[in-house]
């Protein structure tokens, strides 16, 4: 499944354009936050992610070995309820997320990807240092400080990015959760334009104790930090597009 000329098959009124704005928007497709860059209607104020935009009808994905996954508007549910259903919801089998929206599922195995889940690189190269994506892991993010994704349900850890030296790792979910603080604690500032100056003073935003120990424990410390900010930025861009504005208040942030 994918566009028609610049149509798309969910919003087939009127063609969607690639723009790009400062704020963060809803995409009409998987109810997901995105940044940056989207297809959009000005008419319908409608907005989808690149990844929501251009999709396959069946795909597969490295860390699901022997599932085919088929991409669906809505999640499937089990039951024929008009309202919503606590026993239907679903949840990404990647970011340990509720799925609202479009997705890809595999009925064979009861596995949900988002879309924008579905394309994570399975190695990052970052900072010298090598990522890989994993599930099941059982050491603790260093940046919420748990083996299990905040939130998720029983038998869903959600994916992370693991360094080879093992120092390093971070839910998938934690890291747009990290941006989507920056963006909160910009709007408690009142920021009304678009110069890139008023992301800077974050102060609000209340890093985890032992990071904030960290960020001040000499060079070590320092070179640890380098790397986290590092991580943080690759995966938000990854799962959000090219958040530059966001992007650029994590890097002032996390100096």
């Amino acid at each position: 499944m994918g566009k028609t000329g610049n149509y798309h098959p969910s919003h087939q009124e009127h063609p969607l354009e690639l723009k790009s704005f400062h704020k963060p928007y809803k995409c009409d497709g998987c109810k997901e936050t995105g940044f940056g860059k989207r297809y959009r209607c000005d008419r319908c104020d409608f907005d989808l992610h690149e990844d929501c935009m251009f999709l396959a009808d069946q795909k597969s994905h490295a860390s699901f070995r022997g599932s085919t996954f088929e991409f669906l508007e809505h999640p499937p549910r089990k039951c024929e309820r008009d309202k919503y259903c606590k026993d239907c919801e679903r949840y990404c089998d990647a970011c340990g997320k509720p799925v609202k929206g479009f997705v890809y599922h595999c009925a064979k195995n009861g596995l949900d990807l988002h879309p924008c889940c579905s394309n994570l690189k399975q190695v990052l190269k970052i900072d010298g240092k090598e990522f890989r994506l994993g599930k099941g892991v059982k050491s603790k993010c260093f940046w919420c400080e748990k083996v299990k994704v905040k939130g998720s349900v029983s038998g869903i850890r959600g994916w992370s990015y693991v360094s080879l030296c093992n120092e390093y790792r971070l839910h998938v979910y934690c890291a747009t959760e990290m941006v989507s603080e920056v963006w909160k604690s910009r709007d408690k500032i009142g920021s009304g334009n678009n110069n890139k100056n008023d992301c800077l003073d974050l102060e609000n935003l209340k890093l985890p104790k032992s990071l904030a120990k960290l960020r001040k424990n000499g060079a070590r410390g320092n070179k640890y930090w380098r790397i986290i900010k590092a991580v943080l930025r690759t995966i938000a861009c990854i799962l959000m597009g090219e958040p530059t504005i966001t992007m650029t208040c994590l890097v002032e942030l996390l100096k």
